[in-house]
């Protein structure tokens, strides 16, 4: 009778996995997320959408040159295209639809015959990249900020308390409609008409300011929750410095609410930007902005409610998507999500 021969440890290690069974040794958990996410069809989909509005955004220059128009020209005022009317008498636009046609893909501006197509990638890329801007640096700032006061504690924690109170009582909308002129009567002569970059850095520092609060709060406390981790404390026994802990421990487990936080920011930063322009303290004309297409739209809406369409289509998809791309993330970095 033959004994049993004993197995090999590392030949074990190496057999073929069970028919069926999933393989998970050695994944790491961005490419576990990855896989959750890439399952989840819906959040597939909104990030298609997402890339497509900036790639969008992007080429705004090469599809106004390739539909033959610009953002600017009055098309309906202007002599050199006046063999081709496209307002009537009274100022609207001819045809159907605010005066879709092969020459203006979304029908033109009531009054001043302006493309819409044009006025509206060009205000999309107005829009995303400032607000991309701010949100980005609304982030950053947020994170730092609670990293320090959550693993710090004391008196450091409380005074970075009192200060986000602070900033918590200005109304940013409010606060920013107000703030502007008197901005602009410090840097600008009342003579001269304010420069759209002044306009744009005036917004990015405000909405910075004003909106970095929630951000630090959130940190602070999931930082506060895991600096009493058995992880954090073997790596200040074995004498790791405190920004190395911070670095290597801590700043890797509070990456899932930044990115849940960052996909609702960004919608929401672009309906802020999108606001104060309608309040006509952003963006004014002749520069492109999808808040100043909404001020026209409501002076417009009485005789022409089709020049409102396209815009707010396209500002509406653009928020649900995002949003929706928002609940995909959180649940593809949720273990328990199932998905």
């Amino acid at each position: 009778m033959t004994s049993p021969v004993a197995l090999d440890p590392e030949l074990e290690t190496d057999a073929e996995p069970v028919k069926g069974e999933q393989k998970l040794e050695g994944r790491s958990p961005g490419q576990l997320m990855w896989q959750r996410f890439k399952r989840d069809r819906t959040g597939v989909i909104c990030a298609v959408v997402v890339i497509l509005y900036f790639v969008v955004s992007l080429a705004a220059p090469l599809l106004v040159k390739l539909s033959g128009t610009d953002p600017y020209t009055l098309y309906g005022q202007d002599p050199t295209y006046a063999d081709k009317p496209i307002l009537d008498q009274f100022g609207l636009p001819l045809g159907y639809f605010g005066g879709v046609s092969g020459d203006h893909w979304f029908g033109v501006e009531p009054q001043y015959g302006r493309d819409l197509f044009a006025m509206l990638v060009y205000g999309m890329r107005t829009s995303l990249f400032m607000a991309l801007g701010v949100t980005v640096l609304v982030m950053v700032t947020g994170v730092i900020i609670g990293l320090i006061g959550g693993y710090f504690g004391g008196r450091t924690d409380y005074w970075i308390g009192r200060v986000t109170d602070f900033f918590l009582s200005f109304p940013q909308q409010l606060f920013f409609i107000a703030f502007m002129p008197v901005v602009t009567a410090f840097f600008v002569d009342p003579r001269e008409e304010t420069p759209t970059y002044f306009r744009a850095l005036a917004m990015l520092i405000v909405l910075w300011l004003l909106g970095w609060m929630s951000m630090a709060r959130l940190v602070r406390s999931t930082v506060l929750s895991l600096r009493e981790r058995e992880f954090v404390e073997a790596a200040k026994v074995s004498g790791a410095s405190p920004a190395r802990i911070v670095r290597k421990e801590i700043l890797p487990n509070v990456v899932t609410p930044i990115l849940v936080q960052f996909t609702y920011s960004l919608p929401s930063t672009i309906l802020t930007i999108a606001f104060l322009s309608f309040a006509g303290v952003g963006f004014v004309e002749p520069t492109p902005d999808w808040g100043r297409l909404f001020a026209a739209a409501a002076n417009y809406t009485e005789q022409d409610p089709a020049f409102l369409f396209f815009p707010g289509l396209a500002l509406v998809i653009f928020v649900l998507a995002f949003n929706l791309l928002g609940d995909s993330v959180r649940d593809a970095f949720d273990p328990k999500s199932g998905r």
